[in-house]
């Protein structure tokens, strides 16, 4: 291994300083073997390869507020075992890990509250001096719902709303946690029983690892959350007599549906492996929604299901590798947004405003011991056609390329159409979806550039 020596000068920082640019030479010392270990990861994290890994760790390394410790182990040795030397960047430099934190700075996403809000008016009455406990409250949807939450006490109601907001963040962020004297943290893991001396209303169960990426990496995690996680939820929800108890499953649940349940509608069984690389978070939720209605069955615990299909928006983890923030990322650098394969397998994008309201109209709605699928039916459309619109959405040119699918989860198991059928969600809730694609789009483009 080479010793802690000064770096030279090369001419192309030379050349750097001459044009005004005052960015730090950065070395990372690694042995031979550290090195093909990121060489045999390339596949997993994704087209950029080895060295795009490198330079996430040398972002993680100049990040200016402290990073949290991550509440699970790391998969390998690999994640422990960087060394990064050189100065930091000047503070005005944040990485993208230190900015992503500012999600209630964001205006985009101050629009999206007040419009979630009234969207949500007739059911005001069902938030004013409710508690509410939310797991995953710091995740993609959850994070909406804390934000609502804060909007209504702040803004809305006379007698407030309370939560009990638990999460553990394998894969949330931990910068500027909302907690307030009406919406109170836990870190909490759920596969651990909660306890709690308050009165709970309503449970909203969001916690779970939804991305390929992580899901892969946490195979065991993702099962446990699904099944052990949910249980506890469910023993909690029969003890507090709540109101409402609401899981948060998935339209994985149906696999890859035979062409002729296209639309799907919730009586569609599913075409699902039990030993592919998705199964882990697959059969994790399919089987939650079994314990929730043996749970509604013997117990009369209120459970309400939702099966969102493909939210996407503001506060999505940028390297959440799902291909819509993969996507952007991709343009915002620059860079030719990669379709995998031939890019023909289809989806239904929702935006996160929809989906949001969606699930509070379920978790209030009369009806127990049912299923709804959140999404946005219009249009289906083609991962290929879906990178055009993209590109055609920035200020300026990026290329589409294919390649080769970096991982089995996204190569031979990924779904090739999947669409909502939400007549059911219509007909009891009286949802409409009211984000057109283009519009969510532009909003979540606009988000990533303020990050």
């Amino acid at each position: 291994m080479p010793s802690k020596t000064k770096n030279p000068e090369t001419k192309e920082s030379k050349a750097g300083r001459k044009n005004g640019n005052d960015s730090k030479l950065i070395s990372i010392r690694l042995p031979q073997e550290m090195l093909e270990q990121l060489r045999g990861l390339a596949g997993q994290k994704g087209e950029g390869g080895y060295q795009q890994l490198i330079k996430s760790y040398i972002a993680g390394g100049l990040t200016q507020e402290e990073a949290p410790k991550p509440a699970a182990p790391a998969s390998n040795a690999l994640d422990q075992s960087l060394e990064v030397i050189g100065t930091p960047a000047p503070k005005k430099k944040l990485t993208r890990r230190a900015n992503i934190s500012a999600l209630s700075a964001s205006e985009v996403i101050a629009e999206d509250i007040r419009n979630l809000a009234q969207n949500l008016e007739p059911y005001h009455r069902f938030f004013a001096g409710r508690t509410f406990l939310i797991t995953g409250a710091y995740g993609f949807l959850g994070r909406y719902m804390v934000h609502l939450l804060q909007y209504l006490n702040e803004e809305v109601l006379d007698t407030p709303a309370r939560a009990l907001l638990l999460d553990n963040f394998v894969t949330g962020y931990e910068q500027r946690v909302i907690s307030d004297k009406n919406l109170v943290f836990h870190r909490h893991n759920v596969i651990k029983p909660f306890h709690t001396d308050e009165d709970v209303d309503y449970v909203l169960h969001m916690a779970g690892i939804a991305s390929p990426a992580y899901y892969t990496k946490f195979p065991i995690e993702t099962m446990d959350v699904g099944t052990i996680g949910t249980r506890h939820m469910l023993e909690l929800s029969h003890k507090k007599n709540v109101s409402g108890f609401l899981f948060t499953s998935s339209s994985e649940v149906y696999g890859d549906p035979d062409p002729k349940h296209v639309p799907t509608n919730e009586e569609y069984f599913g075409n699902v492996s039990v030993t592919g690389p998705r199964s882990c978070y697959d059969e994790s939720k399919r089987f939650g929604e079994t314990m929730c209605l043996a749970y509604w069955r013997v117990f009369n615990v209120p459970v309400k299901i939702v099966r969102p299909f493909n939210a996407y928006g503001p506060g999505i983890r940028p390297d959440d590798f799902r291909v819509l923030p993969n996507f952007i990322e991709h343009a915002l650098r620059k860079e030719p947004l990669p379709i995998h394969g031939d890019g023909r397998n289809t989806r239904s994008f929702c935006y996160i405003n929809d989906a949001v309201e969606a699930i509070f109209r379920v978790l209030f709605c009369k009806e127990s011991g049912e299923y709804f699928n959140i999404g946005n039916p219009s249009p289906e459309i083609s991962v290929k056609d879906l990178a055009y619109l993209v590109r055609d959405a920035m200020p300026y040119k990026v290329d589409v390329v294919s390649i080769d699918p970096p991982h089995a989860v996204y190569a031979t198991s990924d779904p090739k159409r999947r669409c909502p059928d939400i007549t059911k969600l219509q007909r009891l809730t009286g949802f409409e979806p009211k984000v057109p694609l283009e519009e969510g789009l532009r909003r979540t483009i606009r988000w990533f550039s303020e990050i």
